[in-house]
Parts: structure tokens; sequence; C-alpha cells
């Protein structure tokens, strides 16, 4: 447990005492007439801390620290809950008389989730957590009992925040304290052993965080069933709908884990999270909305095939996927929906279900002995099939560069699926509240296609992007407005102006999409036909059938469009075909056809460009400042492409790198002694050098390309301090360098822009990210070294004063102690020269022309 010797550790650790001490004080000096805190005090509090254990929660599962995350984020959501149905309390919206209804369901299922949580924990000898979930556990119970018997409850649970407080405070304290004084302090009892590092894991603290949260929910649904309360209320929303902003939350930690099919899975669970809640809410207005056929019918058949295309990841989750495809056809069955009996006796099913993963999860992510759960059967099928190859998930390939999110298209067709048959419902002049579309409307396709489209744009994915972020709004704007009883006072002209501004957006994605695939046109194309519905519908001359067959022409596309990502996702043969682009020009946008994306942190990848580069091929790669476009020099023919490729200026010649000084070896004679001193002590670095041209550039096999590199009196070389690029120089050879950007644009700073800015002459872009410094290198003029002189024509991200220091130190070892007398009198300046600058990194970077003599 070293992970928990961090800050953001120790913050979690010290809220759960803090939230401990504030339950313990309220439940020990409350009586059953009045509260010691208010319940809108205690409320507000309790979410403060919440928010504070869920930092903690997801900065653990960025570190790996997966028990201690499950833990934060399930104790995160328990409090999140109640703080808000004590909330609605405070404020009248609960009578005191219906707090236990309210709070029962979901202090049973976190009372049983802790408990598994922190039987796993004591089973692998994790002491502090195991007693912390194992006291909130038995809190949560006896919370229980203390809404029926106060004498007896509400002290028996204060004891339990009492232990948790003084274990948890002491520990956080002492984990705070290690990490202030650099492990120098320590309390006696918290020097806890490291945690055995094992095999990747995925985001298993996410799913099981995934598993609490439906069991949650589940419990929420069963209690009526069961008897424990009467019916689903406005008190039981918080709960249902803090399930649902968690499992959005795994969503977005599945997506960074490159884990599209459990992000899509827990998006349709919160999904139905909301509607229930949505549900329970209405309840408070006396209105029970009727659940229509075709959107439950619709989402039975995609947990369906997502249950079946899990099967790859664990025969186990795909069965336990299948549970929520009976769920919602039991939905469908009766129009009562959420409220009626066989949809909650399904749920008691996936209560047991989601207790058993829950306990296989969480032991697996954390014990070096496996549950079997079915992971190799799907791949053993798979393999006995002619034609048919899985896609290897770990040769992830982007569209614009290694990105940390996975591709979320899946999750975006999915959601217009259901916002497209959700529409279908014919509300006539019922009120529409009256009718459960709103949250499949807004929901689906207004918040999951916008989350759709964050994701997309983190991948460089700028066109998928943009729909499911224009779409989604759109969704959202007109799901709102009609579906959420206020379309009668605000339709008319005014409505119509809005659609049409829509219409106009849409009209440029279609043409975009005829750049695309077949399928994304049809797609942009039967989406404008909904979107002419709406119009149509505002002015009130909308014809008879219209909206309904566009809206389910448009479904069964996109439901085309989820079932090629997803079944293209998972296997590398055969595919479902999208098209090919009706529209082909030449130029950028179509980096997955004709430029290879690798990440850079692969050896693999790296000698991939660097077979490239030797055939000829130019590549952008990163450094340690900006990305740069390189030639091999023993390809004249590749130096000549770059420089036409980057529309280089004449003013602004390529640069030379090497990957040591040893590639200058050869050459050795014909340099001065004190020039390579002076690159042995300042390289690797982000200095370039402008030195004289000589014989010793004939050499790198340059011929006529030679006139581009430098100038005819000097050329500019560096060794850079990037492993990347000094491997890949190591591999190549000497290289031509120049800015990865066409002259007089900014410097490119992330690898999605290098083919954004260059088009498809790029012959393969080597990915990492966003660059570590947005600062160009020190340009130091080194034509005049011999009379002990260097000056500078641009000052960058090495400072003036160490490059002068290390050059002092090299003049002075060089002349065997002798001292230069410019180190000991102020000298006049000598003439300024301005050399033609030197294209290295920046066409941006300012210019320093005047040489300085060395201090």
């Amino acid at each position: 447990m070293a992970q928990l010797r961090s800050l953001p550790a120790s913050v979690g650790t010290l809220a759960v005492s803090g939230g401990s001490l504030l339950l313990l004080v309220n439940s020990y000096a409350s009586s059953s007439e009045k509260d010691f805190i208010p319940h809108t005090a205690l409320g507000i509090l309790l979410l403060m801390i919440a928010i504070l254990i869920a930092y903690a929660g997801v900065c653990g599962s960025l570190s790996r620290a997966q028990l201690f995350s499950c833990l934060c984020l399930s104790v995160s959501a328990l409090w999140c809950g109640s703080s808000l149905v004590y909330i609605l309390a405070g404020w009248g919206v609960l009578q005191h008389s219906d707090l236990k209804q309210a709070l029962v369901p979901g202090l049973a299922a976190f009372s049983l989730a802790l408990f598994v949580i922190g039987g796993v924990a004591l089973v692998v000898k994790k002491a502090v957590l195991s007693f912390i979930a194992l006291g909130i556990s038995l809190a949560c119970a006896h919370q229980i009992a203390g809404l029926s018997s106060t004498g007896f409850g509400q002290t028996a649970t204060a004891s339990n925040y009492f232990l948790v407080c003084l274990v948890g405070g002491y520990f956080g304290f002492g984990c705070l304290l290690s990490t202030i004084t650099h492990n120098k302090v320590r309390l006696p009892g918290t020097g806890l052993e490291r945690e055995a590092v094992l095999p990747q894991q995925g985001c298993a603290d996410a799913e099981s965080v995934g598993m609490v949260m439906n069991l949650l929910s589940a419990s929420v649904l069963t209690c009526p069933l069961l008897g424990v309360v009467p019916q689903l209320s406005v008190g039981h929303v918080p709960w249902l709908w803090t399930a649902a902003v968690f499992q959005l939350g795994m969503c977005i930690l599945f997506y960074r884990t490159m884990d599209t099919l459990s992000a899509t899975f827990y998006s349709f669970t919160a999904l139905l999270r909301f509607a229930e809640g949505y549900t329970a809410l209405l309840s408070f207005y006396l209105i029970q909305p009727l659940s229509s056929v075709p959107v439950p019918a619709v989402f039975s058949v995609l947990f369906f095939i997502l249950a079946l295309f899990t099967c790859q990841k664990s025969l186990l989750e795909g069965f336990y996927q299948l549970l929520f495809a009976v769920y919602c056809i039991a939905i469908a069955v009766k129009s009562q929906g959420f409220l009626q009996g066989g949809a909650q006796g399904v749920q008691a099913a996936i209560f047991v279900g989601s207790t058993c993963m829950l306990l296989i999860t969480t032991f697996n992510m954390v014990s070096t002995k496996k549950i079997p759960t079915g992971r190799s059967k799907f791949k053993a099928l798979v393999a006995r099939m002619r034609g048919v190859t899985l896609r290897d998930k770990k040769n992830h390939s982007p569209y614009l560069g290694y990105s940390k999110y996975a591709d979320a298209e899946v999750l975006g067709h999915a959601s217009s699926v259901l916002a497209a048959f959700a529409i279908t419902a014919s509300l006539g002049d019922t009120n529409a509240l009256c009718e459960l579309v709103l949250p499949w409307v807004v929901v689906a396709g207004g918040l999951l296609q916008l989350l759709c489209g964050s994701v997309g744009f983190s991948r460089g994915k700028t066109f998928e992007s943009t729909v499911f972020i224009l779409y989604g709004m759109m969704w959202l704007v007109w799901g709102s407005t009609r579906y959420g009883g206020l379309y009668h006072d605000t339709r008319g002209f005014k409505v119509a102006v809005g659609i049409i501004s829509f219409m106009l957006f849409n009209c440029l994605v279609m043409v975009a999409a005829l750049f695309l695939n077949v399928t994304w046109f049809v797609y942009a194309l039967t989406f404008q036909l909904i979107i002419i519905s709406f119009l149509l519908d505002a002015v009130s001359v909308l014809p008879y059938g219209y909206d309904i067959g566009v809206t389910i022409i448009f479904g069964l596309v996109s439901f085309y469009s989820f079932l090629a990502q997803l079944f293209n996702g998972t296997f590398q043969s055969p595919q479902i075909p999208l098209g090919s682009p009706l529209i082909k020009l030449s130029g950028a946008g179509r980096g997955a056809d004709f430029c290879p994306h690798v990440p850079a942190h692969k050896t693999s990848s790296v000698q991939q460009i660097a077979e490239i580069m030797k055939n000829g091929g130019i590549c952008g790669i990163p450094t340690d400042t900006v990305y740069v476009l390189v030639a091999a020099c023993n390809r004249p023919d590749a130096v000549i492409k770059a420089f036409k490729v980057k529309k280089q200026a004449q003013d602004r010649p390529m640069s030379l790198w090497l990957s040591s000084i040893k590639q200058l070896e050869a050459v050795r004679h014909l340099l001065s002694p004190l020039l390579l001193d002076f690159m042995e002590a300042a390289w690797p670095s982000s200095i370039s050098m402008v030195i004289p041209r000589g014989a010793w550039m004939e050499t790198l096999g340059l011929g006529d390309a030679a006139k581009h590199i430098g100038t005819p009196q000097s050329i500019a070389i560096r060794n850079p301090d990037c492993s990347v690029a000094t491997y890949l120089i190591s591999l190549v050879g000497p290289v031509a360098v120049t800015s990865a950007n066409p002259t007089g644009e900014a410097d490119t700073t992330h690898h999605n822009q290098v083919y954004a800015k260059l088009g498809k002459k790029v012959d393969g872009v080597l990915c990492d990210g966003p660059s570590p410094e947005n600062i160009a290198s020190t340009v130091v003029d080194c034509t005049q070294i011999e009379t002990g002189h260097i000056g500078f024509f641009r000052v960058g991200l090495i400072p003036k004063s160490k490059v002068l220091s290390i050059f002092e130190e090299v003049w002075k070892r060089h002349k065997q102690g002798w001292t230069n007398p410019a180190f000991e009198f102020e000298m006049p300046q000598p003439e300024t020269k301005e050399i033609p600058g030197n294209d290295l990194e920046s066409d941006t970077g300012t210019r320093n022309s005047t040489q300085s003599p060395v201090p």
C-alpha cells in the first residue's frame, strides 16, 4: 500500500475520517425528536466530503491503487446519495416519516457492497482498507436499524464511525506526514509494505464501482417488490442519479484504458439509471409515465449484441450483461415500465448477479490467484474458425495518432438508435410528461453524444466529434422543448428559425461526409430528414407519418453504423463495409490510409519509422522541444522532398541532427578540437550550434540536397535531448531537420497537428502526445569559436548564462588552465554579422543576432 503515501490518497483517507466524524457526532447527539445537525447542513457538508473522496479515488485509479480507488469511489457514492436525501428532507421535499423509506434501499446496497470489498481486502491482507470498509458497512447496517429503533441503532452507528474515524485519521495523517517529509518521518505502524505488482488488469477498479452502482439501483427497485418500501418515490431519485453519474465517470475511465465494450455497457446502464430516476421524480407530481414499447425493445437488442461481443473479454461478463437485455424486455412487456413487478423481479436477479460479479471482479483485481471467468474461451473459438481474425487490441491504431482514449463511435451510434426510436412515440395532445420519452432523447441523444464528441475530439477525430456534438445539442434542445412540457408555449416561427440554423450546419456535415465514406453520408442525410420533420412540426404542416418514417430510417442507419463499428473493432477480418469516399481529393484528411501513426513509446514503432526513412520517406517525430520533420541525409531525394513539403523559405534552410558526437568520428580531423569539446560538453541538449561549412559535409551523402541544409557559409547542427529522437537517428544516421509546419505558421506541438498541417505527403508520424516544451532550442553562433567568442542567434529553452558557463569550462580545459583575456577584461563586441536564419524547430521564434563574447 505504498500508493497510500501520496497526497491525494492521504486527503482521501482523511476525508473518510472527517465524514465518519461528522456522522458520528450526528448519530450520537441526535434523538428521535430532534436532529443534532440540521438535514440541509448535514447534506451539504457530507456532499463536500464525498467530492474530496471521489477525487482521491480517481487519482488512485490513475496511479493503479485499485483497491483503494474502489473503496473511495464506493464511499463517495454512499455519502453523495445520502447527502442529497438529507438535503431534500431539509428543503421539505421529504417528510421526516419518508426519510426511512428514502435511506433504507441505498444503505442496504452499500452495506453489502462495502462488506464484499472489505472481505476481499481482508483476504489479501490489506488491513487498513478492510477495517475502513467493514466499519462503514456495519455503520450502514446499524443506521438502518436506527431508523426503526433509535436507541439501539444510533449508538451502534456512532460506535462504528468512531472506530473508522480513529483508524482512518491515524493512517491518513501518517501518510500525509510521510509524504510531506519525503518518508523521513513516519508514525509507528504506518510503514506499510508495497503492494505486489500484478499483471495489467485494465480498469478493474472502475468495473467494481460500476457493479456497486448496479447493485445500488437494483436494491432501490427491488425494495418495493419485497415490501421494504411502499413504492418508488422522489426520495429514491438521489440514489439512482448518483449511480448514473458515477457510472458515466467510470465510462470515461474505461475509455482511457481502451475498453470500448465496458465503456458502452456502463453508459447504457447509466442511461437506465437516469430513466428510473426520472420515473421516480414524476411520482412527486403524481404522474405515472407510460413506457412506450420501441425503446426498451430496441435497448434489449443493443444489450444482447453488446453481451455477445463482451464474451471476448469474459464469458461471465457476457452472461451478466444478458440480464440487462432481459430487464429491458420486462420493461417493454407492460406500459408501467419500471414500476411493474416483472421488471422489479428481474432487478432482484441483477442484485444477486451484481453481488457475485463484484466479489469476483474485486478479488481478481488484487489477488494473484484468479477465479475463472472464461476469459480465453472466445479467442479459442475464433481460432478454430476459418477466415476470422481477431483484432490485436495491443496494436492500437488511432486515426491521427496515439490517443489516451478509445473510440466512442459505438456508443455514439447506439445513442442515436435509442433517441430515434424514442421519438416514434406519438404524444398527440396529451401531456408530454405522461410518456416516458424525455430521458431517452435528452440523455441518450444529448448527453451521451456530447460525451462521445468530447472523446472523439481527444483522439483527433475532428469530423466525428463535430457530428456527435452538433447532433447531441440538437437532441438536447429539441428533446427538452418537445418532451419537457414546453412545446405548446414556444411552438411557431422562433422555434423554426433555430431548427433552420441546425439544418444549415448539418448541410456542412453532409458535404464533409462525402470525403469520408458512404455510411457517414447516409447517416448525415437521414438526420437532415429528421431535422426537416422538426421544422414541419414547428410550423404545424407535418404530413401524417413522415416523422415516424424518417426516424425509423435514421434509427436503422444508426444501428448499422453501431454494428459495423463494434464488429470492425473486434475482428481484423472480415469487416462490415462502410463504403468508400464519394469524393476523393489529394491532400490532408486520409491519414488512416496513407500515413501510419505509431506510438513513440514502442521500440518496434521507432524501427518502423526508421525503415520508412531509409526507403526515402519523411516523417514527423517528437523532440525535446516541438515536433519536427526529418529526412535521412543519405537519401538526398528525401531531403529535397522535405524541403518542398515544408514550402521552405530560402532564408530558412534546414539543420543537421546527430544521435551523438560519435557520428562525426569519421570527420573529426576536419573539425576544430575546441568545437568538438564544446559539443561533447553541451550535448545532448536543446542547444543548436551554427558552425562553418566544410568538406566534412561531403561524407553525409547529401549530394545536391546539401544546398538545402544551412547556408553557403554555415550550418546548424544539434544532438537533441530526446531518447526517441536519438534512437531513431542512431538507426538512420544523421538527419536533415525542419519544423513540422508550413513556413510562417505556429509550431507543431502535438502529433495530431503534423498530418493536419502537412497532408498526406508525410510518410509517417511518431506519436508522443503534447510536446514537453513549447519553446524552441537555443541557437549558438560557433563560427568564431577559436577566438574564444560565441554569439546567440536565439535564446530559447536553454538560458544564455548556462551556455556561457559550459563554454567557459570547456575553454579553460582546452587551454589547460590558460585564462582567455575575454574572461578577465571587458572586450568590445565584434562587428555584428547576421547569418541567414536556420530553420531549426520554429519559424516563429525570435532571433537575437548580436554576437556576445563570453564574459
